[in-house]
């Protein structure tokens, strides 16, 4: 079975850094393109990052570029989101997906930036 687990979110300040992690099993990483998603409340999830099999990495998100790393641990079947300079309006509910053709969720962990 496809397992996507999510974690590092939390309550931090704004200015603050934080490393979301999505370790994963069930599939074979290494072949797999994969994303963060963010849907903050009361809003459309949006696409924020996405790496490649090749580790080639793009940031989708405007807001976030120059402030958001994505990278991966083919090694140990992990995806991160390195966040910097965070904001409050970074606060959201992070997904991490595997792109088609596997498409799976996570079930997301909360960021939320206050002072």
């Amino acid at each position: 079975q496809v397992r996507l687990v999510e974690s590092g979110g939390g309550l931090v300040q704004p200015g603050s850094s934080l490393r979301l992690s999505c370790t994963t099993s069930g599939f074979t990483f290494r072949l797999a393109s994969m994303s963060w998603y963010r849907q903050a409340p009361d809003k459309a999830r949006e696409l924020v990052a996405t790496i490649t099999t090749a580790g080639t990495s793009v940031v989708h998100e405007d807001s976030v570029k120059g402030r958001f790393t994505i990278s991966r641990d083919n090694a140990k079947n992990t995806l991160y989101l390195q966040m910097s300079s965070l904001k409050p309006e970074d606060t959201a509910v992070y997904y991490c997906y595997i792109r088609p053709p596997y498409d799976y969720w996570g079930q997301g962990t909360q960021v939320t930036v206050s002072s």
